[in-house]
C-alpha cells in the first residue's frame, strides 16, 4: 500500500490527531459542565469505537507486514498497540475527572463554610440567594461525581470488547499499570 494514498475511514478513529490540541484544564473548566462533558466526550471516542479500532489496527499491521515482514504474531502486536492507547486514554480521563471532582468538592465546601459564617447576620434575601448558589453547586458536584461511575462502566465495556477481540493478549507482567487495569 503506497504511503501517499489517504487512509480510509475516519482519521480520528484510526489514529490520534496529527496535530493534537493541548487543552489546559483549569478550575473554570471544571465549573463549566458543558465544557467538562465535551472534553470527556472527546476522550471517550476511542472507547466508543474500540472494536473498529482493533480491526483497523490489525489491518494496518497486516499491510505493514506485506511490505516489510516482522517477527511475531501480528494480532498480538496490533492488540498491544491498541492496549497502550487505551491505557493512556483511561489515565488521562481519570486524572481529568478526579481533578474536577476535587475542585468542585473544594468549591462546595468553601460555599458551605461561607454560608454558615454569614448566616447569623445575613438578611433573609441574601440568605436565600446564598442557599440557591449552594444548591446549584451541589447539583454540579453530583454531576461531576456521576462521571466517576460512568467512567467505570465505559472502561469495563471497553475492556470486555478488547478481551473478546484480543483473546490471546495479556499485558506483559512488567507493565504494572496495564496489569492493574487488566485485572479490574
Amino acid at each position: 500500500m503506497p504511503s501517499n494514498q489517504p487512509q480510509l475511514g475516519s482519521l480520528a478513529v484510526q489514529a490520534p490527531l496529527l496535530t493534537p490540541q493541548i487543552v489546559h484544564v483549569s478550575r473554570t473548566t471544571c465549573h463549566d459542565l458543558s465544557l467538562f462533558k465535551e472534553l470527556l466526550k472527546e476522550y471517550r471516542r476511542l472507547d466508543d469505537s474500540i472494536v473498529m479500532r482493533i480491526n483497523r489496527t490489525n489491518a494496518q499491521f497486516r499491510d505493514k507486514d506485506r511490505l516489510d515482514p516482522v517477527k511475531g504474531n501480528l494480532q498480538d502486536q496490533a492488540c498491544a498497540q491498541v492496549w497502550k492507547e487505551l491505557i493512556a486514554n483511561w489515565n488521562r480521563r481519570t486524572k481529568l475527572v478526579e481533578y474536577c471532582v476535587s475542585v468542585v468538592d473544594e468549591s462546595l465546601s468553601e460555599k458551605r463554610t461561607k454560608l454558615e459564617s454569614e448566616a447569623p447576620q445575613a438578611d433573609p434575601s441574601a440568605m436565600r440567594k446564598a442557599q440557591a448558589a449552594l444548591f446549584a453547586e451541589e447539583v454540579k458536584r453530583n454531576q461531576v461525581h456521576y462521571e466517576l461511575a460512568v467512567e467505570r462502566i465505559i472502561r469495563q465495556r471497553s475492556l470486555d470488547a478488547f478481551k473478546s477481540r484480543c483473546k490471546y493478549f495479556s499485558p506483559p507482567t512488567s507493565d504494572v499499570e496495564g496489569q492493574r487495569w487488566w485485572n479490574t
